[in-house]
């Protein structure tokens, strides 16, 4: 998803390539043209804990169109953004596609379709709306609500002779916790930063109790001050939390996906700045440490005046490309890959904490409980309000900053310039 200048190689091999994964995207494109099938995009159908999800939202759909086939095309998560850009460019992407929310998708609007004259009725019903939208339009369904809770390990704070039911509220507090940990034979955080993708989790998870309130409000509006003393020191803290051991070791060259996580189940790492849903979240946790050994936390207080809350905001949702034959019909599709029966098998198989806020969560233990009600007083996260291009560029500087390449007053006028209106 960040090999843009590879677009014109990635075009040929769409076109050129057949019978497997994003090869067969285009080639079935053209079967959808005829008017009796939809092509779905994603990168979660091919997944086991996704398939009754499919099977159910098909079955909503085939309810009310039974003359119309589905079928769904999933493509690696790594390329997913630079083969459909490319698909798209050619003329032979799907009709329907799956977002990621905040800028992945504002970027791309121009070629979708706004959804709002045919999901009026489900705008009560989903959460995370604003993640998907732009300029007062709405272009996609929410699919689950995305956020970055801390989680810790209980059972290492026993070990560390800590009190696993009192997580630390500042960051004082939460730096001696990671000195007794340290003795206890783990880090305080278990950390990946291979595709630069650990600071959008240290900035979302830590930044409220780093930024004032009123800073994190116009951070989100787009009224950014990238030298502000609590920006720096946000960026500041990235770089001192490694450069004092408390992450686990080569943040570098360990893969947030799967590896870091990976590590906070074996017990290496203390925290975790995770998921809500559906992968490094509370459910993986559970699996591995058990349900009663996964705490979560909000953020410990850097900053006087800070207040600490979850981040979250739509995390995945579908939208419907401008160039289909039918935008009812793949809004239909939309709607039914959103549909209650759909999102709760997705929750029950896959852990995901669904839009649809009548879903039941009481059974799912104590994590997803601590989320749920820290959803009420949550704000949007803070790297989704940045533009892809920013995102992929704070990545590239997030490891400079840990290998000592670049300093955080030279990375910050780099994210200043890039944060620039066009």
């Amino acid at each position: 998803m960040k090999q843009r200048a590879l677009w014109s190689a990635v075009l040929i091999a769409v076109l050129a390539a057949s019978g497997c994964g994003s090869a067969s995207g285009p080639k079935e494109a053209d079967k959808a043209a005829s008017g009796g099938k939809l092509l779905v995009w994603d990168w979660k159908s091919g997944d086991a804990t996704a398939a009754s999800y499919v099977a159910k939202a098909k079955a909503d759909f085939a309810k009310k169109h039974p003359d119309t086939t589905v079928e769904f095309v999933a493509q690696p998560f790594d390329q997913y953004y630079t083969l459909l850009g490319a698909a798209v460019q050619a003329g032979k992407g799907p009709d329907v596609m799956l977002f990621n929310g905040g800028g992945q998708i504002r970027d791309r609007v121009d070629s979708l379709v706004p959804l709002d004259e045919y999901i009026a009725d489900d705008k009560q019903r989903l959460a995370g709306w604003d993640a998907f939208g732009k300029d007062g339009k709405t272009y996609a369904a929410p699919v689950t609500l995305q956020g970055h809770p801390i989680y810790y390990n209980k059972a290492l704070y026993q070990k560390a002779g800590l009190n696993p039911d009192n997580p630390p509220r500042t960051w004082a507090e939460f730096t001696a916790n990671c000195a007794a940990i340290a003795k206890a034979g783990a880090k305080c955080f278990a950390q990946g930063n291979k595709e630069g993708i650990g600071i959008q989790f240290f900035m979302s998870g830590l930044g409220s109790g780093i930024l004032t309130p009123q800073e994190y409000d116009d951070w989100i509006a787009g009224k950014r001050d990238w030298q502000s003393p609590d920006v720096k020191r946000l960026f500041q803290l990235w770089k001192e939390v490694n450069d004092s051991g408390l992450n686990t070791d080569g943040a570098n060259s360990t893969a947030m996906f799967n590896d870091a996580f990976g590590l906070f189940e074996a017990g290496k790492g203390a925290h975790m700045i995770g998921l809500m849903s559906d992968i490094g979240h509370w459910k993986d946790f559970n699996e591995f440490l058990k349900p009663e050994n996964v705490g979560v936390m909000t953020a410990p207080v850097v900053t006087e005046g800070a207040t600490p809350n979850l981040p979250y905001d739509g995390g995945i949702g579908y939208a419907v490309a401008k160039s289909t034959k039918d935008p009812k019909l793949a809004a239909d599709l939309v709607r039914s890959l959103t549909s209650t029966e759909a999102l709760t098998a997705f929750y029950a198989d896959a852990g995901a904490i669904a839009a649809d806020t009548t879903i039941d969560v009481s059974t799912a233990g104590p994590a997803v409980a601590t989320i749920v009600s820290d959803l009420k007083a949550g704000k949007p996260a803070l790297h989704v309000a940045l533009s892809s291009k920013t995102i992929d560029l704070m990545g590239r500087l997030s490891q400079q900053l840990l290998s000592g390449s670049v300093t955080v007053d030279d990375a910050l006028k780099q994210l200043a310039a890039s944060d620039k209106p066009a």
